[in-house]
């Protein structure tokens, strides 16, 4: 988590660069939305390269300044999106729940998190779309818990629709991570 620079301390303690990746159609771009701006639209439009938004946060009386990146999900923009993997500090892995291929391609994300990303960068696995009538599912929740466990990741289910916590969560784990590290190495 960076520090502001001086002139900017008023406006924020901490900024935290946060990725979400996946592939197209998932509902990236509608998580980014709930979240940043609280509002939700039903219709698809494919993000184009990269898009950002910014949300500012308040966590044991810390602002904390997140910067949510929207990724492309297509191929063709992968080499675009590997650039923004650096300096991120966390990465949101959504899949969609009611789309095979969609959670079968997480490792093939991971991958790419492996290749362009830092070592200590913190992931969490997103099913989207839970809301969905259970016949339409085609990834249980169990799955996604599990392929979550494996790589060591925090797991979420969350609809895009209602207020998405996903970035709350884990800007509250991260800030919590730099303050125990922080309090370590004061003793």
């Amino acid at each position: 988590m960076a520090a502001p620079p001086a002139r900017a301390r008023a406006d924020y303690d901490y900024l935290i660069k946060l990725l979400l990746i996946g592939d197209s159609g998932v509902g990236k771009s509608c998580l980014l939305l709930r979240f940043s701006d609280g509002s939700f639209t039903t219709s698809f439009i494919t993000t184009i390269g990269i898009d950002f938004k910014i949300r500012t946060i308040e966590l044991d009386g810390k602002r904390i300044k997140l910067q949510i990146w929207d990724t492309a999900g297509q191929e063709r923009f992968r080499t675009i999106t590997t650039a923004y993997y650096r300096g991120a500090m966390g990465i949101l892995l959504v899949y969609d729940v009611t789309d095979e291929s969609s959670f079968n391609n997480i490792r093939n994300w991971i991958r790419n998190i492996e290749q362009h990303a830092s070592d200590n960068v913190n992931k969490i696995l997103v099913g989207n779309k839970a809301d969905m009538d259970e016949s339409k599912r085609a990834v249980p929740t169990s799955r996604g818990q599990a392929l979550a466990d494996e790589y060591g990741i925090k797991f979420y289910e969350t609809v895009s629709s209602a207020c998405c916590w996903c970035c709350q969560y884990f800007a509250e784990f991260k800030f919590n991570d730099i303050m125990s590290n922080r309090v370590q190495r004061q003793i």
